[in-house]
């Protein structure tokens, strides 16, 4: 397993998207000292691509971790170029409420949001 490293920052987690991770870990039961949040990129969608966030108990032995605002971020190395400067927020309009991501590397994206190229 990685120990903590920090490597240039790929990820930006707001303090709104990490105070709702918080209460997923929680209601998941995920501990703070061990568990994380699973960000990856999968291939799929309309687009060629679609993120994913998980609560976990532990990070896979591959995985680099980092930590933002007292979260432990979790990410694979697949995933880790597609996710390079890419912000995490979490809103809230009239259309409902969820996770967004602002990636400077998205070349295209679907009607949705749901998915991306780049």
């Amino acid at each position: 397993m990685s120990t903590m490293q920090q490597p240039e920052v790929m990820v930006v987690l707001t303090s709104t998207a990490a105070t709702e991770v918080r209460k997923f870990m929680e209601a998941e039961g995920a501990t703070p000292e061990q568990g994380g949040l699973r960000v990856s990129v999968t291939p799929g969608g309309c687009s060629g691509f679609k993120y994913g966030l998980v609560i976990e108990d532990k990070p896979a032995e591959d995985d680099t971790i980092f930590e933002l605002e007292g979260i432990k971020l979790f990410i694979d190395p697949f995933s880790a170029p597609y996710l390079s400067g890419t912000t995490i927020d979490y809103v809230t309009s009239m259309q409902g409420s969820g996770f967004t991501f602002g990636n400077p590397q998205k070349t295209g994206g679907c009607g949705c949001g749901s998915s991306f190229s780049a």
